[in-house]
């Protein structure tokens, strides 16, 4: 299990905080936390609640992560695929599939 990099995690929360920003105004912030390989993202919405949204796996590449969505129902995440059938890509993707799930805008994958 390879540790995520300062620098890599740095870049990570930038780069989702930025897709947020451009793509999801109901989102005020994206919280970034990591353990091991993993990365997880929560949405902060504007009222201060909070949305857990996914997981990311680090693979060694700051370009490519794999994907788990957060599933509410059982608490925990589940390896996803991504719109392009991938279950690895780039991290705004992987943000803009589940926050389009979380946030009931089917958009997000077109």
């Amino acid at each position: 299990m390879a540790a995520i990099p300062e620098s890599t995690r740095i870049s990570l929360s930038q780069r989702l905080n930025a897709r947020a920003r451009e793509r999801w105004p109901q989102i005020a912030r994206i919280d970034t936390r990591f353990r091991g390989s993993f990365a997880y993202a929560t949405a902060r919405l504007p009222g201060g609640d909070e949305l857990p949204l996914m997981r990311l796996r680090y693979g060694g590449s700051a370009r490519s992560w794999g994907f788990a969505i957060y599933r509410a129902s059982h608490n925990d995440y589940e390896d996803s695929w991504l719109p392009d059938g991938q279950s690895a890509g780039e991290p705004e993707t992987a943000l803009d599939t589940a926050a389009g799930l979380y946030l009931a805008d089917p958009t997000a994958w077109t």
